[in-house]
Protein backbone atom coordinates (compact mmCIF):
# COMPACT_ATOMS: atom_id res chain seq x y z
CA UNK A 1 0.00 0.00 0.00
CA UNK A 2 1.58 3.60 -0.70
CA UNK A 3 2.00 5.80 1.96
CA UNK A 4 -0.55 8.68 1.52
CA UNK A 5 0.74 11.85 3.83
CA UNK A 6 -1.16 14.70 1.62
CA UNK A 7 -4.76 15.03 0.47
CA UNK A 8 -6.65 17.96 -0.94
CA UNK A 9 -10.30 18.72 -0.52
CA UNK A 10 -13.64 21.57 0.42
CA UNK A 11 -14.89 21.79 3.62
CA UNK A 12 -18.78 23.28 3.56
CA UNK A 13 -20.18 23.57 7.03
CA UNK A 14 -23.43 23.67 7.41
CA UNK A 15 -26.03 26.88 6.61
CA UNK A 16 -27.99 28.19 9.80
CA UNK A 17 -32.00 27.42 9.38
CA UNK A 18 -34.17 30.42 8.82
CA UNK A 19 -36.13 31.56 11.59
CA UNK A 20 -39.69 31.43 11.98
CA UNK A 21 -42.32 33.96 11.29
CA UNK A 22 -45.61 32.61 13.45
CA UNK A 23 -48.09 34.34 15.54
CA UNK A 24 -49.85 32.47 18.59
CA UNK A 25 -53.48 31.71 17.95
CA UNK A 26 -54.69 29.79 21.67
CA UNK A 27 -57.97 30.13 22.31
CA UNK A 28 -59.24 33.19 24.86
CA UNK A 29 -56.03 35.43 23.38
CA UNK A 30 -57.51 37.19 20.80
CA UNK A 31 -54.59 39.37 19.84
CA UNK A 32 -51.87 36.94 20.40
CA UNK A 33 -48.06 37.96 19.55
CA UNK A 34 -45.31 36.35 17.15
CA UNK A 35 -43.90 32.87 18.44
CA UNK A 36 -41.86 32.15 15.51
CA UNK A 37 -38.96 30.49 16.63
CA UNK A 38 -35.20 31.05 15.41
CA UNK A 39 -33.29 28.60 13.32
CA UNK A 40 -30.79 26.16 14.13
CA UNK A 41 -26.72 26.34 13.53
CA UNK A 42 -25.61 24.72 10.94
CA UNK A 43 -23.04 21.99 11.74
CA UNK A 44 -18.93 22.79 12.11
CA UNK A 45 -16.74 20.12 10.88
CA UNK A 46 -14.11 19.80 13.30
CA UNK A 47 -10.54 17.68 13.10
CA UNK A 48 -9.25 15.51 16.08
CA UNK A 49 -6.02 13.20 16.38
CA UNK A 50 -6.13 10.00 16.51
CA UNK A 51 -3.12 7.72 17.33
CA UNK A 52 -4.59 4.66 16.04
CA UNK A 53 -4.45 6.77 12.26
CA UNK A 54 -1.70 6.18 10.47
CA UNK A 55 -2.49 7.73 6.86
CA UNK A 56 -4.69 10.40 4.83
CA UNK A 57 -5.92 7.14 2.92
CA UNK A 58 -9.42 7.79 3.83
CA UNK A 59 -9.95 10.95 2.55
CA UNK A 60 -7.18 10.82 -0.72
CA UNK A 61 -10.73 10.35 -2.63
CA UNK A 62 -13.12 12.73 -1.90
CA UNK A 63 -13.06 16.11 -3.49
CA UNK A 64 -15.39 17.99 -0.51
CA UNK A 65 -16.84 17.26 3.32
CA UNK A 66 -20.09 18.77 4.14
CA UNK A 67 -21.77 19.41 6.78
CA UNK A 68 -25.55 19.36 7.45
CA UNK A 69 -27.73 22.33 7.56
CA UNK A 70 -29.77 23.41 10.75
CA UNK A 71 -33.37 23.10 10.59
CA UNK A 72 -35.71 26.38 10.28
CA UNK A 73 -37.46 27.16 13.70
CA UNK A 74 -41.25 26.93 14.47
CA UNK A 75 -44.14 28.71 15.83
CA UNK A 76 -44.73 28.45 19.55
CA UNK A 77 -41.20 29.40 19.88
CA UNK A 78 -39.97 26.05 18.61
CA UNK A 79 -36.25 26.39 17.61
CA UNK A 80 -34.82 24.33 14.68
CA UNK A 81 -32.57 21.38 15.14
CA UNK A 82 -28.96 22.22 15.18
CA UNK A 83 -27.15 20.13 12.03
CA UNK A 84 -24.79 17.45 14.32
CA UNK A 85 -20.91 18.57 13.68
CA UNK A 86 -19.24 16.54 11.67
CA UNK A 87 -15.64 15.31 13.11
CA UNK A 88 -13.17 14.07 11.10
CA UNK A 89 -10.28 11.86 12.67
CA UNK A 90 -6.90 12.06 11.21
CA UNK A 91 -3.43 10.62 12.61
CA UNK A 92 -1.14 12.53 15.03
CA UNK A 93 1.23 14.76 12.93
CA UNK A 94 -1.78 15.75 10.37
CA UNK A 95 -0.73 19.66 9.55
CA UNK A 96 -3.78 21.47 7.60
CA UNK A 97 -3.23 24.36 5.71
CA UNK A 98 -5.45 26.40 3.36
CA UNK A 99 -4.95 25.44 -0.27
CA UNK A 100 -5.80 29.21 -1.39
CA UNK A 101 -3.26 31.19 0.74
CA UNK A 102 -0.90 27.97 1.93
CA UNK A 103 -1.59 29.86 5.79
CA UNK A 104 -1.02 27.15 8.54
CA UNK A 105 -4.88 26.63 10.22
CA UNK A 106 -3.94 23.76 12.78
CA UNK A 107 -1.12 21.63 13.57
CA UNK A 108 -2.19 18.67 15.45
CA UNK A 109 0.36 16.17 17.26
CA UNK A 110 -2.54 15.72 20.47
CA UNK A 111 -4.82 12.75 20.91
CA UNK A 112 -8.11 13.61 20.85
CA UNK A 113 -7.92 17.29 20.62
CA UNK A 114 -10.21 18.64 18.40
CA UNK A 115 -9.93 21.74 15.94
CA UNK A 116 -12.42 23.51 14.62
CA UNK A 117 -11.80 24.29 10.82
CA UNK A 118 -15.60 25.55 9.20
CA UNK A 119 -17.51 27.08 11.17
CA UNK A 120 -21.44 25.93 10.72
CA UNK A 121 -23.83 29.51 10.06
CA UNK A 122 -25.66 30.68 12.98
CA UNK A 123 -29.32 30.18 12.60
CA UNK A 124 -31.44 33.12 12.01
CA UNK A 125 -33.99 34.71 14.55
CA UNK A 126 -37.51 33.87 15.09
CA UNK A 127 -40.16 37.22 14.64
CA UNK A 128 -40.97 36.71 17.58
CA UNK A 129 -38.13 38.63 18.96
CA UNK A 130 -38.71 41.84 16.61
CA UNK A 131 -41.46 42.37 18.94
CA UNK A 132 -41.20 46.43 20.12
CA UNK A 133 -44.21 48.25 22.26
CA UNK A 134 -44.64 50.09 18.79
CA UNK A 135 -44.24 46.85 16.39
CA UNK A 136 -46.28 43.98 18.27
CA UNK A 137 -46.74 41.75 15.18
CA UNK A 138 -43.43 41.77 13.09
CA UNK A 139 -43.88 39.82 10.07
CA UNK A 140 -40.33 39.50 9.43
CA UNK A 141 -37.72 36.91 10.41
CA UNK A 142 -34.18 36.50 9.56
CA UNK A 143 -32.56 34.16 7.41
CA UNK A 144 -29.92 31.49 8.22
CA UNK A 145 -26.25 32.58 8.11
CA UNK A 146 -24.21 30.56 5.43
CA UNK A 147 -21.28 28.21 7.06
CA UNK A 148 -18.00 28.87 5.90
CA UNK A 149 -16.35 27.30 2.96
CA UNK A 150 -12.80 26.83 2.38
CA UNK A 151 -10.27 24.81 0.54
CA UNK A 152 -7.79 22.40 2.93
CA UNK A 153 -4.39 20.46 2.44
CA UNK A 154 -3.72 18.03 4.97
CA UNK A 155 -0.03 16.70 5.31
CA UNK A 156 0.95 14.14 7.13
CA UNK A 157 4.66 14.23 9.11
CA UNK A 158 5.90 11.45 11.25
CA UNK A 159 6.19 12.07 14.61
CA UNK A 160 9.11 10.26 15.49
CA UNK A 161 12.34 11.04 17.95
CA UNK A 162 15.29 9.68 15.05
CA UNK A 163 15.39 9.79 11.24
CA UNK A 164 17.35 7.41 9.38
CA UNK A 165 18.91 9.16 6.47
CA UNK A 166 20.73 7.89 4.06
CA UNK A 167 21.56 6.41 0.28
CA UNK A 168 19.47 3.48 -0.55
CA UNK A 169 20.75 0.39 0.53
CA UNK A 170 22.54 1.97 3.19
CA UNK A 171 21.46 -1.04 5.64
CA UNK A 172 18.42 0.78 7.37
CA UNK A 173 15.73 -1.30 6.96
CA UNK A 174 17.88 -4.27 8.14
CA UNK A 175 19.06 -1.88 11.10
CA UNK A 176 15.86 -0.97 11.96
CA UNK A 177 13.84 -4.74 11.76
CA UNK A 178 17.26 -5.75 14.24
CA UNK A 179 16.38 -3.21 17.05
CA UNK A 180 12.45 -2.88 17.07
CA UNK A 181 9.95 -4.92 15.99
CA UNK A 182 9.19 -3.26 12.59
CA UNK A 183 9.43 -5.46 9.54
CA UNK A 184 10.37 -3.21 6.48
CA UNK A 185 10.76 -5.27 3.37
CA UNK A 186 14.19 -5.70 2.72
CA UNK A 187 16.35 -6.61 -0.77
CA UNK A 188 19.28 -6.00 -2.71
CA UNK A 189 17.80 -2.60 -5.15
CA UNK A 190 17.29 1.13 -4.88
CA UNK A 191 13.73 2.05 -3.45
CA UNK A 192 13.01 -0.64 -1.76
CA UNK A 193 11.66 1.10 0.77
CA UNK A 194 8.54 2.97 -0.18
CA UNK A 195 7.02 3.90 2.55
CA UNK A 196 8.24 5.50 6.17
CA UNK A 197 8.73 2.95 8.87
CA UNK A 198 8.62 3.30 12.48
CA UNK A 199 10.19 1.35 14.75
CA UNK A 200 9.93 1.30 18.61
CA UNK A 201 13.08 0.89 20.66
CA UNK A 202 12.98 -0.58 23.73
CA UNK A 203 15.45 0.33 26.03
CA UNK A 204 17.15 -1.30 29.38
CA UNK A 205 15.60 1.54 31.66
CA UNK A 206 11.62 0.92 30.55
CA UNK A 207 11.96 3.67 28.37
CA UNK A 208 11.44 3.62 24.93
CA UNK A 209 12.30 6.03 21.80
CA UNK A 210 11.16 6.07 17.91
CA UNK A 211 13.25 5.97 15.22
CA UNK A 212 11.43 6.70 11.43
CA UNK A 213 13.28 4.66 8.43
CA UNK A 214 13.21 7.10 6.13
CA UNK A 215 13.24 6.38 1.76
CA UNK A 216 16.40 6.55 0.55
CA UNK A 217 17.67 9.68 -1.02
CA UNK A 218 18.90 10.42 -4.06
CA UNK A 219 20.70 13.51 -5.81
CA UNK A 220 17.97 16.47 -6.06
CA UNK A 221 15.51 14.77 -4.21
CA UNK A 222 15.20 18.18 -2.99
CA UNK A 223 13.76 19.26 -6.27
CA UNK A 224 11.23 16.04 -6.60
CA UNK A 225 13.62 12.81 -7.64
CA UNK A 226 13.32 9.73 -6.87
CA UNK A 227 11.13 9.59 -3.73
CA UNK A 228 12.75 12.38 -1.25
CA UNK A 229 10.62 14.84 -1.98
CA UNK A 230 7.29 13.19 -0.07
CA UNK A 231 9.12 12.21 2.69
CA UNK A 232 11.84 14.87 3.98
CA UNK A 233 9.16 16.53 5.16
CA UNK A 234 8.31 14.11 7.75
CA UNK A 235 12.20 14.46 9.05
CA UNK A 236 11.37 17.72 10.13
CA UNK A 237 9.64 17.15 13.52
CA UNK A 238 12.22 14.58 14.32
CA UNK A 239 14.99 15.14 17.49
CA UNK A 240 18.19 13.80 15.48
CA UNK A 241 19.63 12.51 12.65
CA UNK A 242 21.26 8.96 12.04
CA UNK A 243 22.65 9.25 9.49
CA UNK A 244 23.98 5.67 7.53
CA UNK A 245 26.58 5.23 4.97
CA UNK A 246 27.31 1.90 3.15
CA UNK A 247 30.74 1.13 4.58
CA UNK A 248 31.03 -2.25 1.96
CA UNK A 249 30.30 -0.07 -1.38
CA UNK A 250 33.74 0.61 -3.48
CA UNK A 251 31.97 4.28 -4.30
CA UNK A 252 33.38 7.34 -2.38
CA UNK A 253 31.78 7.39 1.50
CA UNK A 254 33.14 10.97 1.47
CA UNK A 255 30.91 11.56 -1.58
CA UNK A 256 27.77 10.18 -0.49
CA UNK A 257 28.07 11.84 2.93
CA UNK A 258 28.30 15.10 1.15
CA UNK A 259 25.29 14.61 -1.31
CA UNK A 260 22.78 13.53 1.52
CA UNK A 261 24.14 16.68 3.56
CA UNK A 262 23.33 18.67 0.54
CA UNK A 263 20.28 17.46 -0.20
CA UNK A 264 18.88 18.21 3.54
CA UNK A 265 20.88 21.93 3.24
CA UNK A 266 18.71 22.50 0.32
CA UNK A 267 15.09 21.52 1.60
CA UNK A 268 13.02 24.54 2.26
CA UNK A 269 13.07 23.78 5.88
CA UNK A 270 17.69 23.38 5.95
CA UNK A 271 17.22 20.06 7.82
CA UNK A 272 21.05 20.21 7.96
CA UNK A 273 21.31 21.91 11.22
CA UNK A 274 19.99 18.78 13.71
CA UNK A 275 22.08 16.75 15.56
CA UNK A 276 23.64 14.09 13.58
CA UNK A 277 24.88 10.84 14.70
CA UNK A 278 27.21 9.15 11.64
CA UNK A 279 26.83 5.12 11.47
CA UNK A 280 28.70 3.66 9.12
CA UNK A 281 26.73 0.60 8.05
CA UNK A 282 27.88 -3.20 6.53
CA UNK A 283 31.50 -3.24 8.67
CA UNK A 284 31.46 -6.62 8.40
CA UNK A 285 32.34 -5.92 5.04
CA UNK A 286 34.15 -2.96 4.85
CA UNK A 287 36.57 -1.94 2.37
CA UNK A 288 38.96 -0.52 4.52
CA UNK A 289 40.75 2.23 2.26
CA UNK A 290 37.26 3.90 1.84
CA UNK A 291 36.26 3.81 5.55
CA UNK A 292 40.04 5.34 6.50
CA UNK A 293 39.31 7.94 3.71
CA UNK A 294 35.91 8.81 5.35
CA UNK A 295 36.87 8.65 9.24
CA UNK A 296 40.17 11.16 7.92
CA UNK A 297 37.27 13.50 6.60
CA UNK A 298 34.81 13.84 9.34
CA UNK A 299 38.15 14.17 11.57
CA UNK A 300 38.71 17.14 10.01
CA UNK A 301 35.69 19.11 8.93
CA UNK A 302 32.81 17.40 11.04
CA UNK A 303 31.71 17.36 14.71
CA UNK A 304 30.13 14.39 14.61
CA UNK A 305 30.05 11.16 16.29
CA UNK A 306 30.68 8.31 13.93
CA UNK A 307 29.64 4.76 14.90
CA UNK A 308 31.32 1.37 13.23
CA UNK A 309 28.00 -1.15 12.97
CA UNK A 310 27.09 -4.09 11.56
CA UNK A 311 23.12 -4.94 11.12
CA UNK A 312 24.22 -8.64 10.43
CA UNK A 313 26.77 -9.06 12.94
CA UNK A 314 25.70 -7.36 15.83
CA UNK A 315 28.72 -4.93 16.49
CA UNK A 316 28.28 -2.33 18.07
CA UNK A 317 24.22 -2.10 17.74
CA UNK A 318 24.19 -1.92 21.46
CA UNK A 319 26.45 0.95 21.88
CA UNK A 320 24.61 2.89 19.39
CA UNK A 321 21.22 2.32 20.83
CA UNK A 322 22.74 3.20 24.00
CA UNK A 323 24.51 6.57 22.98
CA UNK A 324 20.48 7.78 20.90
CA UNK A 325 19.01 7.04 24.08
CA UNK A 326 20.95 9.63 25.83
CA UNK A 327 20.88 12.19 23.63
CA UNK A 328 17.02 11.86 22.86
CA UNK A 329 16.75 12.07 27.12
CA UNK A 330 18.77 15.13 27.01
CA UNK A 331 16.45 16.45 24.45
CA UNK A 332 13.74 15.66 26.35
CA UNK A 333 14.65 17.30 29.35
CA UNK A 334 15.86 20.42 26.88
CA UNK A 335 11.83 20.68 26.33
CA UNK A 336 10.38 20.29 29.73
CA UNK A 337 11.94 23.41 31.27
Amino acid sequence: MKFIDTAKFKLIAGNGGNGAIAFRREKFVPHGGPNGGNGGNGASIYFVGDKSRHTLLDFRYKREYKGKNGAGGGGTDKYGAAGEDLILPVPLGTVIFNTDTGELIADITEDQKKFLIAKGGDGGRGNMHFATPTQRAPRHAEDGWPGEEIDITLELKLIADIAIVGLPNAGKSTFIARVSAAKPKIADYPFTTLTPNLGVVKTPYGDSYVIADMPGLIENAHKGAGLGLEFLRHIERTVLLLHFVDASTEESMVDSYKLIRNELTKHKNNLSGKKEVIALTKIEAANEDNVKEFLDFIAKEKDAECYSISSVTGENIDNILTRLYELITEKRKENKK
